[in-house]
């Protein structure tokens, strides 16, 4: 085999590529072919590539939570099936606790790829299922107290043995989903993005040769180390704490500090969540493989956008998980909702503690989100449905030369999570949209201002079960960065045909008849000093609708005439009194 350091860089960046163009492919191949809108409208997956020995050279598709912790899960399979991986099998997982799995409904099939009789990797697809049972339709349980309730447990199996399906194991997987149908679809969707993945991978390796190939998967990964312990070494060597709390276990108001404790010495990280909560009642505990993908998803977005997207690139890191506490819990903790919450907390917490060590590159947090999922039965169409409010979703956060975004997917999507277009969503469910805009002042003030967060309201013209899980509800859930402040927090609110008003709680489950639902979702954190703003933006974003003329002139300093025109002089004046 070529040894990696005389491997051309050229041809190593040319292999990096050529990986991540094949995750994109599966991923493009799973939109046009999945059946569920949560796949085809709002990529809710991710694909992934491992070498033969389960460690991820590419993670270029989707979400980066779904990712970040999937060489756990190809490890697990490995360990599982130690002398039976043969061609033309397929692998499904799920389990937290024995899989590598994140949480129960992102189901991972994993295809071992092969060439010349040996094994040289995998092509994986990690998506979000529609339902896989348990006590909630569409996967989130917020009673949920254990694993047992939140759906079906999935060590790694063979769904797939030498090219031919195990009927018996795919009828099993139909029979614990209320939507069977788009199951059925949706899995045929991922077995065939994989062999996708599949056939260009034996293509690499037959173009490079297979002793070429793979020193070069191994350069790659070495890459990505020498990237990243660039980037740390180039933090001055210290120790840097940041903290995120959750306010509730999802059943009562309990404080759960989110605290990690970052040492930066030469070029290694020490990430230790040493002080963070213990295990909570409810479903935002996090498991081993998420709040890996969170470290991960964390460390990543703050360095420089060119640090390759492999598993080499976090080998200099080291975390500590306390056995026991939110971010490693013991079995049987429920743990659905953690790639939501408690990954944005541990995102924030890392970016707090980063921001400290390099204060211009800090980062402003993200709105949470206040979006419930919902179901029934659609009298108009004849059937079940599930359905995601996507719509709802918050503002982002800002940085430095960039507003954050007015709204966005879940902070721990980074922007792989689409929001769908709601014309096609009056079509698939009994909904009516009657409002989707930008709110006003809902983004923190700042040099460089908080996303919005939106005002969403429609009308659900079939009776309809709520299950909310919106940690974003009541007080300000970002962050500001460098003298940047937070965003506004969330709201909900649901009035029934017969009037009958209601507050929802954060979390729980509510029946309600023919009802209207409306939200305002949270915005995003400011970055910087608000009145360093430039006056004229200040003046686009009141004309735009984004800022009240009241807060331009109060917290930016900018006074603005009847026709919403800058009065230089006075704003001058405003500012100078300010400082």
């Amino acid at each position: 085999m070529q040894p990696t350091q005389s491997i051309d860089p050229v041809r190593l960046a040319l292999v990096q590529s050529r990986l991540d163009h094949i995750a994109l492919q599966m991923g493009w191949v799973m939109t046009r072919t999945a059946r569920s809108p949560i796949f085809s409208q709002s990529h809710d997956f991710s694909c992934f590539l491992g070498d033969g020995d389960g460690i991820l050279i590419s993670q270029a598709d989707g979400i980066p939570i779904h990712t970040g912790g999937g060489g756990l899960a190809l490890r697990a399979l490995i360990a599982a099936f130690p002398d039976a991986i043969d061609e033309e099998d397929v692998f499904l997982l799920n389990d937290p606790y024995v899989a590598g799995g994140n949480h129960l409904p992102d189901w991972v099939i994993a295809r071992p790829v092969f060439f010349e009789g040996q094994r040289i990797g995998f092509a994986c697809n990690r998506a979000h299922q529609s339902d896989i049972g348990g006590g909630a339709a569409g996967t989130y349980n917020p009673d949920a107290t254990e694993i047992f309730h939140e759906g079906l447990r999935l060590p790694p199996l063979k769904l797939v043995e030498r090219g031919k399906v195990r009927q018996d194991v795919w009828n099993l997987l139909l029979l614990y989903c209320r939507t069977p149908d788009l199951m059925d679809g949706d899995l045929r969707a991922m077995l065939g993005s994989t062999r996708i993945g599949m056939e260009r991978l034996e293509a690499l390796v037959a173009d490079l040769g297979l002793d070429a190939a793979q020193a070069c998967f191994s350069g790659v990964l070495e890459h990505g180390d020498r990237v990243m312990r660039s980037c740390i070494a180039a933090l001055p060597d210290g120790i840097y704490e940041g903290e995120d709390v959750t306010e509730n276990d999802c059943f009562e108001a309990i404080r759960t500090p989110i605290k990690v404790t970052l040492t930066v010495k030469g070029d290694h990280l020490t990430v230790d969540f040493t002080g963070t909560g213990p295990q909570m009642k409810g479903f935002k505990n996090s498991s081993v493989a998420n709040t890996m993908s969170a470290v991960y998803m964390a460390l990543g977005s703050f360095f420089e956008a060119e640090l390759p997207r492999n598993e080499g690139s976090f080998r200099s890191i080291a975390l500590v998980m306390p056995l026991g506490s939110a971010v490693n819990p013991r079995p049987p903790a429920p743990m659905t909702m953690n790639t939501v919450f408690i990954a944005h907390h541990i995102v924030h917490a890392i970016w707090q503690a980063l921001g400290k060590a390099a204060p211009d590159s800090a980062c402003a947090g993200w709105g949470r989100s206040v979006h419930p999922t919902c179901s029934g039965h659609d009298s108009g169409r004849g059937r079940d449905f599930i359905m995601y409010h996507w719509h709802a979703m918050p503002g982002g956060g800002a940085v430095d030369g960039r507003d954050g975004f007015g709204q966005i997917g879940h902070l721990i999507a980074l922007g792989g999570l689409t929001i769908p277009n709601l014309e096609d969503y009056e079509q698939l469910y009994p909904i009516c949209y009657i409002k989707h805009e930008l709110r006003c002042d809902g983004g923190g003030q700042g040099a460089w201002r908080g996303g919005t967060g939106v005002e969403y309201i429609v009308e659900m013209t079939d009776p309809v079960t709520f299950y909310f899980r919106s940690e974003g509800l009541g007080p300000p859930s970002s962050c500001g960065a460098r003298g940047g402040a937070e965003g506004l927090g969330g709201v909900m609110e649901v009035t029934e045909e017969s009037g009958a008003f209601h507050e929802p709680p954060a979390y729980g489950r509510r029946s309600y008849g023919r009802c209207s639902y409306r939200a305002l979702a949270p915005g995003g954190g400011g970055w910087g000093d608000p009145l360093e703003r430039p006056a004229a933006m200040v003046q686009r974003d009141v004309r735009d609708g984004l800022v009240s003329p009241q807060a331009a002139r109060e917290t930016y300093g900018v006074a603005l005439d009847s026709r919403l025109a800058v009065d230089a002089e006075a704003t001058a004046q405003l500012r100078a009194a300010a400082r």
